[in-house]
């Protein structure tokens, strides 16, 4: 089991940035997909953003495409996720997750995850 620590929500207003952080413990790390999804209040958790365990593949959700970017550094055991052009309906707790194999096609799927970390929250001020 991968113990995942996230980092970085707050408060910002609309048009402003946050870079989100995802420390993971253990030693594979880097045999893993990196995830982030969202939850707002009285909704589902949706994905976010992915990227491959070599860093070589990354997908978004459409809506933030071109204002979010997933990396990760293997070296630090750690995923990040910079948010760029914020708008309130970016307002969530946000929750990194880690998948250890599987389809490439199928890492939107919340259920693909094994491990998830406590959550940050998010929030964006019109």
């Amino acid at each position: 089991q991968v113990q995942l620590v996230e980092s970085g929500g707050g408060l910002v207003q609309a048009g402003g940035s946050l870079r989100l952080s995802c420390a993971a413990s253990g030693s594979t790390f880097s045999t893993y997909t990196m995830a982030w999804f969202r939850q707002a209040p009285g909704d589902e958790r949706k994905f976010v953003a992915a990227i491959s365990g070599s860093g070589d593949g990354t997908y978004y959700l459409d809506s933030v495409k071109g204002r979010f970017t997933i990396s990760r550094d293997n070296s630090k055991n750690t995923a990040y996720l910079q948010m760029n052009n914020l708008k309130p309906e970016d307002t969530a707790v946000y929750y990194c997750a880690t998948r250890n194999g599987g389809a490439w096609e199928d890492i939107t799927l919340r259920y693909e995850y094994e491990d998830w970390g406590q959550g940050t929250q998010v929030t964006v001020s019109s």
